[in-house]
């Protein structure tokens, strides 16, 4: 009756497990049950895009550049009245404590100075000519970079390469078996990757994602394209231990297809190395995966279609100097877990094919993250709790010569938990014996040296020790607490200090900072000092970075950027550069937004915005975080539409003078445009200059604004 009326709907379900009908004799079998496939379900989450900015962490005391005069120290921000206006004024110190106002509507020109160097940089003089020469060094060095990657680029544009076919219903159903729902950031990626695989010229593209983001299911996928199309896919890899875990991956998502997978490293005897080349050159394996041995003279392939380097950065000269002859000829997909920044990436587009995976696994929490004394009754709770929930633990002392000493050590907190000991200067075939035993699960406590560190995934330990954590790079540290917690359950990490030791002021910010930013993504946030330069090195070479410390961060990408598009021949990008002089009060009150770095923060933001658009969603973004707006910020916002107006006009000053408001244009017939379509009301004094008179009445800022405004919108 109720299914008449249309009142009962049968909604397509899906089965965990199967069951038996005892009396029809019948059994069901779920899909899982007989494939071993089980959608993993994550629950949607808004996600927040704002690319972290370096600038949200500038500190009173911390190093600035200033593009037109170079390094100075960051005082604080003022508060500072000239003719009638009032403005809020970033306080920089050059050298000879010479202090200069920096308006906040300039606060485009001030960037934080990110350098990487050891030493601390020196203060610019004010007004001295030092600073104009490193600039003018930095901006040939990165013209010459432009051009090399540019060229590169054109080579491998015009020499054929494969190109592959689209995707076959064995690729579509591989693709579907993926037991998650893909991110954004996947799915644009997989595309990109598809397009260039699809192209004739051979494909060269970075991969760029933080530990666990899903860079392997993307060189997978790409694997089994290429595969499927009859050619050979070499899988390069930083450590032995590494292989074996990719043999793992690849094996088990590939196993339903029948695909031949090898590993060539030093696990492998003589005989067995021997035997897996013949193999490659005969043909009869499908997917290679190696340590740099892959790229040794007796290694022959049949027909090679794609190679894939895992963390490039890792591998010695000599092997990137094959990789490079490799490039022009074949397809290259490169995947590293070093964090490319935003900026860095913005400025290489169009020079090198770069993806960013920046959205986390949904269902992953993040790493708990514990700086600590070492503490044998808090290891030991900790070690049990992970025990009682089946799981196993990494312990990382990065020595071997005592690493006996805390195997003892650790022997006697938990005698219950079994351990082994796991260093790269082991017999090979011990090492790989101990490898295996933890992944099958046949002791729980690995202590090792960092060799857990490269891309080591084992998701069955949940909890990570790092001892004498102070003696680690941000880097390193992360990379570490990135093994843990790559599957559903909390994990934790606990960095571990020596109690009788005094540790550096610099390792404790380190520490901190690690502890700070634990949750998934951070990469993106920590440690621009460490990370973002390590990713600039990497991909641009060790040489630039010493010319990123003369100039910073920033400005350095800034003018990589000019570079690229100058020797592309493309429009330089638009910088919105109106001087708006007029007797009005208006910035960011306290009262409003109390905390220093968002106000700033906002300021630039504000100095950024190019359209009526982005200053209306920075409106909208104002009054959902900081309520309704006060007069103050109302006349701040009023001004940035002011000058994104003049700016289309080709007007760049605004100011006061008697009883007019003075226009300065930089010529062409963009100002007699305007005074055309005014009529009478603006007056042309020469094609620099135009004048408007103010009605009598006219003498509140409010006033002035809406006069000036209306004249600008026009049309």
């Amino acid at each position: 009756e109720l299914a008449r009326q249309g009142k009962l709907h049968w909604p397509i379900g899906s089965l965990a497990g199967g069951f038996r009908l005892v009396p029809e004799d019948v059994v069901l079998l779920s899909s899982s049950e007989l494939f071993h496939r089980a959608e993993v379900h994550r629950p949607a989450r808004r996600r927040l895009g704002r690319v972290i900015d370096s600038f949200l962490e500038l500190r009173e005391g911390d190093l600035v550049v200033h593009v037109v005069h170079g390094i100075a120290r960051y005082r604080g921000m003022k508060l500072l009245e000239k003719d009638r206006q009032v403005e809020e004024h970033l306080v920089l110190e050059f050298q000879e404590r010479t202090k200069l106002y920096v308006p906040s509507s300039k606060i485009s020109l001030v960037e934080k100075y990110v350098g990487g160097a050891k030493s601390r940089p020196k203060l610019a003089k004010l007004g001295g000519r030092v600073w104009g020469r490193q600039k003018k060094a930095v901006e040939n060095a990165v013209h010459d970079l432009a051009a090399e990657m540019i060229e590169l680029q054109a080579a491998r544009a015009a020499r054929p390469g494969i190109a592959f076919p689209h995707d076959t219903e064995w690729q579509r159903e591989f693709d579907a078996s993926f037991p998650f729902h893909e991110t954004p950031d996947q799915t644009a990626t997989m595309e990109a990757v598809r397009r260039d695989m699809t192209q004739s010229r051979p494909m060269d593209r970075l991969l760029c994602g933080d530990v666990g983001f899903g860079k392997t299911e993307l060189a997978m996928r790409a694997t089994f394209k290429v595969v499927d199309a009859g050619y050979q896919v070499a899988v390069l890899v930083p450590t032995t231990v590494l292989a074996e875990q990719h043999l793992r991956t690849f094996s088990g998502r590939m196993a339903e297809f029948p695909f031949e997978i090898a590993v060539l490293s030093r696990f492998a005897s003589r005989k067995e190395q021997k035997a897996i080349i013949d193999r490659l050159a005969a043909g009869r394996i499908d997917v290679v995966i190696g340590t740099h041995r892959l790229v040794s003279g007796d290694v022959r392939f049949h027909n090679l279609g794609l190679v894939i380097i895992d963390e490039e950065q890792r591998f010695g000269v000599e092997v990137k100097e094959r990789l490079k002859a490799l490039r022009q000829i074949v397809d290259v997909l490169t995947m590293t877990a070093t964090p490319i920044p935003r900026t860095l990436h913005m400025s290489l587009l169009g020079v090198r094919d770069i993806s960013n995976l920046e959205t986390p696994p949904e269902d992953r929490l993040a790493v708990e993250t514990r700086l600590t004394r070492f503490d044998s009754e808090m290891i030991r709770h900790a070690v049990l709790r992970e025990l009682n929930r089946n799981g196993q633990i990494f312990f990382v002392h990065n020595r071997v010569s005592d690493i006996e000493v805390v195997a003892a050590k650790l022997r006697q907190i938990v005698p219950e938990a079994s351990l082994e000991i796991g260093h790269a200067q082991m017999p090979e075939h011990r090492l790989e014996r101990v490898m295996i035993d933890f992944v099958n699960q046949r002791f729980d406590i690995l202590l090792s040296t960092t060799i857990v560190e490269s891309g080591l995934d084992i998701p069955n330990v949940n909890t990570i020790f790092i001892d004498e954590a102070d003696r680690y790079g941000l880097a390193d540290l992360h990379q570490l607490r990135g093994r843990v917690g790559r599957y559903k359950h909390r994990a934790y990490c606990y960095l571990l200090i020596d109690p009788n030791r005094h540790i550096t002021p610099n390792a404790a910010r380190r520490l901190r900072a690690v502890e700070e930013f634990s949750d998934l993504g951070a990469g993106f946030a920590l440690a621009m000092r460490d990370l973002e330069i390590r990713g600039a090195g990497n991909i641009l070479g060790t040489q630039q970075s010493g010319h990123i410390a003369l100039v910073g961060y920033e400005l350095y990408c800034q003018l990589l950027e000019e570079a690229v598009r100058r020797l592309k021949r493309l429009p330089p990008k638009t910088s919105i550069e109106v001087d708006v002089d007029l007797p009005c009060e208006a910035y960011v009150p306290r009262s409003y937004v109390p905390d220093m770095r968002l106000k700033i923060d906002l300021y630039r933001r504000l100095a950024r915005a190019a359209s009526e658009t982005e200053l209306g969603d920075l409106r909208d973004e104002l009054e959902d975080r900081f309520g309704s707006l006060p007069p103050l910020v109302e006349r701040l916002l009023a001004l940035t539409e002011l000058r994104i107006a003049a700016h289309r006009w080709k007007i760049n000053s605004i100011r006061m003078e008697d009883r007019y408001v003075v226009f300065g244009s930089t010529g062409g017939p963009s100002i007699r445009e305007l005074a055309a379509r005014a009529g009478k009301r603006l007056r042309v004094v020469d094609a620099q200059t135009a004048y408007l008179p103010l009605e009598e009445g006219v003498t509140q800022p409010e006033q002035i604004l809406r006069r000036v405004k209306a004249l600008l919108q026009s049309t």
